[in-house]
């Protein structure tokens, strides 16, 4: 099963593009900070990753301020070069406090 749920922030945005197709497409910088334990010890955790939006779920993002947080759901794809990963955004949430 591919599906990751994450809680980032947004740090950088592209510009709204389409597809051949006319899908509304919206890439943007995510960036997820928090800490987890592993075998027992506490470890600090930082990433920054790609994240794009397509259909139906780019007026929820385009909508984001940037320093916005959300849980984003979805799925890991390669990147169209095949070098590095992008999150393919489904869904986008409020974290709740």
């Amino acid at each position: 099963m591919n599906h990751l749920t994450l809680t980032a922030s947004v740090i950088g945005r592209q510009a709204l593009r389409y597809t051949p197709a006319g899908l509304p497409v919206l890439d943007l910088t995510l960036h997820h900070e928090s800490e987890v334990v592993q075998e027992g010890q506490p470890r600090r955790v930082s990433v920054e990753l790609r994240g794009r939006a397509v259909g139906s779920v780019v007026p929820a993002v385009e909508r984001l301020d940037i320093g916005a947080s959300r849980h984003f759901s979805g799925f890991i794809g390669a990147q169209r070069n095949g070098r590095g990963v992008v999150f393919h955004l489904l869904e986008v949430a409020v974290p709740s406090a």
